[in-house]
């Protein structure tokens, strides 16, 4: 089955999910180039916490340092923005994302309990001077401040602008597709920071020229759609960004950090309520559609990918070290 694309091709294409970056290239001297930055998804316009989503996730390798999937597990929602940067930069994202949020929702910490921050991460330090620490508290803020709607700038920007790919220059990616079923049309979106693989894995490769010295890598994967999903079955859903993983050649190595994040947006799950129960609808796990989802969910995630790297620029790093743009 064929499945249409979205309007814009990405991940804002699920009604109400808005996308920032804040990107930060400098070359500072001989040796040193700040090429990093943060990225910001935001699944609804309303305040996160308040009005929390429904989400899963799948830790295909878990050689990565991402912050706030424990409680994701065992609670099933997303409380936060998603925040996406490099390794070392975990730690000021992290803060600048409470910082943010404590100044939005005053009864975090006080009149109720703490806040559960979701950070990615990939390693950007092959061509970002990464022990400089460039990303700041305020960066996250930033990237909140700055996300919108329209089609993601896509390449080498925000988290992605210091990633690499196959050996080449990688970064942001994104497509959707759209979802008929009976009487409702749902939309599911991707969004991927590709930081993972060598020359000779790339199928889209017919032979492999010299390969630069990059190290395993890692990938951030995140989901998000408008159809009624539980947290278990979001976690189903995020498994299968390992297919659309695999399609494009990645053995997902041993030093690499590949991770997925899949939420909904159907159903918002307030903070404060005096009520018993929760209600919620989901597809049933046997209906047709749920393997569309799988097809869709696999597809975005090597389109995606592709994209990084289709809209990604020659880049110069730290070092004078260069990652070309892919012949793709």
């Amino acid at each position: 089955m064929t499945l249409s694309k979205g309007e814009k091709n990405c991940i804002t294409d699920v009604p109400d999910v808005q996308v920032g970056h804040v990107t930060l290239y400098e070359h500072v001297n001989d040796k040193d180039t700040i090429c990093t930055g943060v990225t910001a998804i935001l699944p609804h316009t309303e305040n996160i916490f308040r009005k929390k989503v429904i989400a899963g996730n799948a830790v295909i390798n878990g050689f990565g340092k991402t912050t706030g999937l424990v409680q994701m597990d065992e609670l099933g929602v997303l409380e936060s923005p998603i925040m996406l940067t490099n390794t070392l930069s975990v730690g000021a994202v992290m803060q600048g994302t409470l910082t943010y949020m404590l100044e939005e929702t005053k009864e975090i910490g006080d009149t109720t309990g703490t806040i559960n921050l979701v950070v990615g991460e990939c390693n950007d330090g092959y061509l970002n001077s990464i022990r400089l620490q460039a990303v700041q508290p305020k960066h996250a803020a930033l990237a909140i401040q700055n996300a919108t709607s329209a089609s993601s700038a896509e390449g080498a920007v925000g988290a992605g602008t210091g990633m690499q790919c196959f050996g080449y220059k990688g970064g942001i990616g994104t497509a959707s597709r759209i979802l008929p079923a009976e009487q409702d049309i749902y939309t599911l979106g991707a969004l991927v920071v590709s930081n993972f693989g060598k020359r000779e894995q790339a199928l889209f490769l017919t032979d492999s020229d010299e390969n630069p010295d990059t190290p395993d890598g890692s990938i951030m994967m995140i989901l998000a759609t408008d159809a009624p999903f539980s947290d278990r079955q979001l976690k189903r859903l995020a498994r299968r960004c390992a297919v659309g993983l695999s399609r494009t050649g990645s053995k997902i190595d041993n030093g690499s950090g590949d991770i997925a994040i899949a939420f909904s947006t159907a159903a918002k799950i307030n903070h404060h309520s005096s009520q018993v129960t929760e209600s919620i609808t989901m597809i049933r796990d046997d209906h047709p559609i749920m393997n569309q989802f799988f097809q869709a969910a696999a597809e975005m995630i090597e389109e995606a990918i592709y994209r990084s790297l289709q809209q990604a620029e020659t880049t110069v790093g730290r070092g004078g070290r260069i990652l070309e743009k892919a012949p793709i």
